[in-house]
Order: C-alpha cells, then structure tokens, then sequence
C-alpha cells in the first residue's frame, strides 16, 4: 500500500494541472458575419465587460443551441432578471460551418436573414471555416452538443459549460458574469 500513496498526490496533481490548463485556455482568433453583412472578430478586446460565446457545430448541436438563445437573449442582453443590471456582457450564438457543412453556408444564411428576429439577429454570427483550432484550444470532444464560454477581456476562458439548456446552466454563467 505504501507504494501508492505517492501516487495519489501524483494524479490530483496532474488533474489539478488540468482543470487550472482549462480555466486559462484562451479562445482562438474567430471571424463570423452578421445578418446584416457586418463582420466582427473574437475575441474582441475592445469589449466592455465579458464575451459570452455559445458555439455548435453540427446539425444535431443546433437545434440545443436554439434552445439557449431566447432564455440566454432574455438574461444576458434583454436584462430580464433579478441580477441582469450588474454586469456587462456581449452575447454570440455561433452556428460553425465546417467541413461538409460549409455548402450549407449560405443557404442557412439566407433563410436566416428572411426568418430572424432583427434583436436577436444582432447576436448571431455565422462562422465558415476550419473546427480544429477550437477543437485543441476548449476541448471540444462531441459535435453533437454545444458549447459555452464566458471570455474575459483577454479572450481567457473564465467560464464553460456544455450541452443542453437549463436554467441551473445559465445562473451558473450569470454567476461568473457578476464575479
């Protein structure tokens, strides 16, 4: 037995490294386009408080991520809510296209412009382009669910959690965003 304890430190250190490693990632250099055309780049140091950032990448990712978006909007940028006031943060949804998702682009794109809310159109972005940078940089490790950041000013991973919406989910992020 006496051999193994040294190995218990051992790995609470190595999963400690980790979870420190993942509290500091920084979010990698992504460009996205508005409804309207306009585009904007993350992380932007120029903003005023924190980025919330919510990403999905496949088809089966999406349909969780609409699921966040009015209860997020209504929090995060309406200020619907006992604490809303208290902090600032700018708020993406993110659709990614990538690989042979990328035809759908445009397409997606279109139907968007036709059918979305203009409020909540400001803060979707469309992002065409490569998933391995994201994939390394948050660990993403399923396609299938999203995934929420909150990004400081630096564009340093504060907050994340993933898959589908709940409300405990949520508090969780408005949390990190009163910090």
């Amino acid at each position: 037995m006496r051999t193994r304890l040294p190995l218990v430190p051992a790995l609470l250190a190595v999963f400690l490294g980790t979870t420190s490693l993942a509290q500091t990632a920084t979010f990698p250099p992504l460009e996205g386009e508005k409804a309207d055309g306009g585009r904007v780049r993350l992380p932007d140091p120029a903003a005023k408080g924190f980025t919330v950032v919510g990403l999905a990448y496949s088809q089966k990712a999406s349909p969780m991520l609409e699921e966040w978006a009015e209860p997020a909007f209504l929090r995060l940028v309406a200020k619907h809510g006992l604490f809303a006031g208290t902090y600032e943060a700018e708020v993406w949804f993110i659709p990614m296209f990538i690989g042979g998702n990328k035809a759908a682009y445009e397409p997606s794109m279109k139907r968007f412009r036709k059918s979305a809310d203009p409020e909540v159109a400001d803060h979707v972005l469309f992002y065409q382009g490569e998933i391995e940078p994201f994939e390394q940089a948050l660990g993403l490790h399923s396609k299938d669910i999203p995934y929420f950041f909150v990004l400081d000013r630096e564009g340093r991973v504060v907050h994340r959690t993933e898959g589908a919406f709940s409300v405990e989910k949520l508090d969780a992020i408005e949390e990190r965003l009163m910090e």
